[in-house]
């Protein structure tokens, strides 16, 4: 079988946090009355699998086409699985709860949860947005302790204001969170492991306080990095580390892009659209705000019919 770019169906989820700005954005289809927070466009989780929506193998889960193709798709022949990222638009509309993820040590030192690094690309931002990101530098962990008794957690953070454009590390272990008014790209480790620690008082439909983790989320925390030492970056090579790598494109329209094979490849378009194709097949169609999957065996063309920008993630 000649395999091809893979499109899927997004898995939306109703977050207090969230809105509608996918629905004005990039014109989806969302649930409707209810808030999206997230839109799960890239994803192999237990009960969360991606659905591919185009070509032969439409309507099959990435999971199955993996199993059938491994060396294709991921380029390992003796690939196990599973699907190594997990890619989001994030859509916050009010503060989202302070929260930190494990890294793999502590995992396997509280024997639960998966790892979960991350990376914020930041699509557009409101004037005055914000995010929390990492601890304020000198803040040592029994401050911290002290801060989470009294409600004053986001006081132990560093304020990070933001702009469309930029792209923030997130290692596991940095305590964080999302002010209002941003649309965010996430690109992160396959983990829905999430440790809340403070909520800022807020409460759930049902008119109780959402559930709090405090002894994981401490147990969690790197406190010896703080968020000074994070990077952020807005051109080229955007972030690196052991689990992926996220480079950013932008061509103009009418130009082209050749994709070589060799290596997998997951594209986020941000804005523009195009087509990407291979001398006589049919040719897959991209819009701003989708997430195509490339496979590594795939050699082909980017074609851009607008000024376009982009995100490539590799492994």
């Amino acid at each position: 079988m000649s395999l091809y770019p893979f499109k899927f169906e997004p898995l939306y989820k109703e977050r207090i946090w969230g809105g509608r700005t996918l629905e004005k954005v990039f014109n989806r289809r969302l649930p409707a009355g209810v808030k999206i927070g997230e839109s799960w466009d890239l994803a192999d989780l237990p009960n969360d699998k991606s659905v591919i929506t185009n070509g032969e193998l439409a309507q099959k889960t990435l999971a199955a086409a993996i199993r059938s193709y491994p060396d294709e798709i991921i380029g390992k022949a003796d690939f196990s699985g599973p699907f190594p990222l997990l890619i989001k638009l994030l859509d916050a509309q009010d503060l989202l709860s302070v929260q930190v993820h494990p890294d793999a040590a502590t995992c396997r030192r509280m024997g639960k949860g998966e790892p979960k690094t991350e990376c914020w690309y930041i699509i557009s931002a409101e004037t005055g947005a914000f995010i929390y990101k990492g601890l304020r530098k000198g803040v040592t962990k029994g401050q911290f302790v002290e801060a989470v008794r009294s409600g004053a957690v986001a006081d132990m953070l560093a304020k990070v204001p933001v702009e469309a454009g930029q792209c923030h590390f997130l290692p596991a272990g940095t305590p964080h969170s999302i002010g209002t008014g941003l649309l965010i790209a996430e690109i992160q480790t396959p983990s829905d492991t999430t440790y809340r620690i403070f909520d800022f008082d807020r409460v759930d439909k049902a008119g109780k306080p959402r559930q709090l983790h405090i002894d994981e989320a401490i147990e969690s925390i790197h406190f010896d990095v703080t968020g000074d030492e994070l990077t952020v970056t807005t051109v080229g090579r955007l972030a690196h580390c052991e689990y992926f790598t996220i480079d950013k494109g932008h061509q103009l329209e009418n130009c082209e892009v050749l994709l070589s094979p060799g290596e997998m490849k997951a594209l986020i378009f941000l804005s523009g659209c195009g087509d990407i194709e291979r001398a006589d097949e049919d040719a897959v169609a991209f819009t701003a705000g989708e997430t195509l999957l490339v496979p590594a065996a795939y050699e082909g063309v980017i074609r851009f019919n607008g000024d376009t920008s982009y995100l490539i993630v590799t492994i």
